[in-house]
């Protein structure tokens, strides 16, 4: 990184951060307070010139691209629903890996009647997939609780994450279709790309080695 330029990094608490921080400690960026016990929203680190806001994961790519951060790590699955405007994605750091599916009732049928009704907090992706497959389908937005939706009728299918299937399958629901395999990203702000070029490189490559090292 370039001697004095600030660099502010978007987070999220939980997985995808506890993930994260070992491939920044390769760059030599550790925070100072724990964010899990912490109440500040924004932490300085053992860098000066490196900052973290910890704020919802499906914030941090808006957060990017309107430039209140530089750089940001965020899942795939947010970034599908986000559209990627105002955005680079140079990276992808593999952690938090999961599969975007279609899941639902074992042997249940599509209905005859009507179009079929798919519940989700994955809106645009569900609408992408089943578009492309020239489905018409009756979109449910919901914002958690996926998996009891079939079960009470609300929706025949829902599309969300599925890491290990342990949910669905204590709710007797099974993977019916995969969408996309989801993983973390880096993302980068387009401005502070040309900008802040140096000291953003010098963080990507940062991290690619901490991932090359990972690897062997």
């Amino acid at each position: 990184m370039t001697a004095n330029t600030p660099l502010t990094i978007a987070l999220s608490k939980g997985r995808i951060f506890e993930q994260t921080l070992p491939l920044l400690a390769h760059a030599g960026i550790h925070p100072l307070d724990d964010p899990e016990r912490s109440r500040k929203l924004i932490l300085e680190t053992t860098d000066a010139r490196v900052k973290f806001v910890i704020i919802r994961a499906s914030d941090v790519p808006t957060y990017v691209q309107y430039g209140a951060a530089d750089l940001g790590v965020a899942g795939k699955d947010v970034l599908l629903e986000h559209g990627g405007e105002g955005l680079y994605e140079p990276l992808d750091l593999r952690i938090a890996r999961c599969r975007l599916m279609v899941a639902g009732l074992p042997d249940s049928a599509p209905p005859t009647n009507r179009r079929m009704r798919i519940a989700t907090k994955y809106v645009r992706s569900a609408e992408r997939y089943y578009a492309a497959k020239g489905e018409q389908v009756d979109i449910i937005k919901l914002y958690g609780s996926m998996e009891l939706a079939p079960l009470v009728g609300l929706a025949d299918r829902i599309v969300d994450l599925v890491e290990s299937g342990n949910t669905l399958k204590a709710n007797g629901l099974v993977p019916l279709e995969h969408i996309s395999d989801i993983s973390s990203r880096l993302v980068v702000n387009k401005a502070a790309w040309k900008m802040k070029h140096a000291a953003v490189n010098g963080l990507l490559e940062s991290l690619r080695e901490a991932l090359a090292d990972n690897q062997n």
